[in-house]
């Protein structure tokens, strides 16, 4: 436990930065949309490329916004399940009245 409070005090604790495994799903798939976006930009015109630059981009601001929230979402339950797991006094009938 200390251990890990040191790593998030001085800043090792990055949830956010995470290196992709070689040849896992994740990455086969973010090579594959590299592929597509490669392919599409060389089909379109200058126009066009800066109106899929801006989608892509604001994309990339949904699925940022998102992962926080979900961290977050998923942090705070953590919180619950462990707080629910400290509850001496949780009405469970098995440990009552002998």
């Amino acid at each position: 436990m200390r251990t890990t409070l040191e790593d998030l005090y001085y800043g090792n604790i990055i949830p956010n930065e995470q290196q992709m495994t070689p040849g896992s799903e994740l990455k086969r798939a973010v090579d594959r949309v590299a592929k597509y976006e490669k392919q599409l930009m060389e089909q379109l015109e200058e126009t066009e490329q800066e109106t899929l630059t801006k989608l892509i981009r604001s994309q990339h601001e949904i699925n940022g916004i998102t992962a926080t929230e979900n961290f977050i979402l998923g942090f705070r339950l953590g919180v619950r399940i462990m707080a629910e797991c400290m509850d001496d006094n949780d009405g469970d009938i098995r440990t009552g009245g002998e």
